[in-house]
């Protein structure tokens, strides 16, 4: 899971080149060139649609982008970020997920404190300020935020027309927000087909209330991407998983995924591994089609 330990694996790899920073990507954005380095990404906008929208929760108002097909009817997929809040490379992926046929809400799991970034321009992650900003906020997701965010999201897009709502829908989670994908959708079986998780933390530990206790309410098959160096901090996670799922009768995908640090699927991390995240994509893909 994301904590300091993750991040001083991070500093080690990044110190020697890394790859790809989130300024960088940006940039690229920008300038529209985006797609002569990172092909994968290039989606052809005659094809989706995209629009900010505003959600309605218990809690507030989410600020999310929804992306779909501006043809036809399809599964609703809500796209959950990293600790580091919804930003220009989770609605880049939210289109890419789109064009392959998919209505998608990428959304902002911060909306209770701010809208747009999650961190102040200047501050990036990771940093003291940054932690300083995340952690409050962070800790107001818990199961039962989670959830109530979930029914709100889906009960959005529900609503819309590109969405066909008697189609089972999908769970995206990334880092901490992994183990969100599994708290909704054990309160939402009838409504979630499948979930997928990459570099989650916390997902099986020894304690009473850690998630991988909910898959005995959940009728959704499951993709666990793991990486290496959070195998190693909890190799206990990958077991628990297995026999969590194995007991429910519900097929899991749960892999530990070589040479990859946490964080390695977002394109604008720091340890994006291109080669086991678009290996990931493709396996999310046959999941999504094969339980939806």
């Amino acid at each position: 899971m994301c904590d300091n330990s993750t991040e001083q694996d991070i500093q080690r790899v990044t110190a020697h080149g890394g790859t790809i920073n989130r300024r960088q990507f940006n940039q690229l954005l920008a300038l529209g060139t985006l797609s002569a380095v990172m092909p994968q990404f290039a989606v052809a906008d005659e094809s989706i649609m995209h629009q900010e929208v505003t959600v309605k929760t218990p809690d507030g108002m989410a600020d999310c982008l929804f992306t779909a097909p501006k043809t036809g009817t399809h599964p609703a997929i809500v796209m959950w970020p990293d600790i580091k809040g919804r930003r220009a490379a989770f609605d880049v992926m939210g289109q890419r997920l789109a064009a392959q046929g998919y209505a998608v809400l990428v959304v902002n799991p911060f909306y209770r404190d701010t809208s747009g970034a999650a961190l102040p321009k200047g501050v990036e992650f990771p940093s003291p300020e940054a932690w300083q900003t995340l952690s409050p906020m962070r800790e107001k997701l818990t199961q039962q935020a989670v959830v109530s965010d979930a029914q709100a999201f889906f009960a959005f897009l529900d609503e819309q027309s590109s969405v066909d709502a008697k189609r089972q829908g999908a769970l995206m989670g990334y880092c901490m927000s992994g183990a969100f994908t599994m708290f909704a959708a054990a309160a939402m079986p009838g409504r979630i087909g499948a979930i997928a998780s990459f570099h989650g933390g916390g997902l099986a530990t020894d304690k009473a209330d850690s998630p991988h206790h909910t898959v005995a309410q959940s009728d959704a098959l499951a993709l666990h991407a793991i990486a290496e160096n959070d195998n190693e901090r909890s190799p206990q996670m990958q077991p628990l998983l297995k026999e969590a799922y194995q007991a429910a009768g519900l097929t899991a995908h749960i892999e530990v995924y070589a040479e990859t640090l946490h964080g390695w699927t977002p394109p604008d991390s720091r340890v994006y591994n291109e080669k086991q995240a678009e290996r990931a994509w493709q396996q999310t893909l046959a999941l999504f089609n094969q339980a939806l």
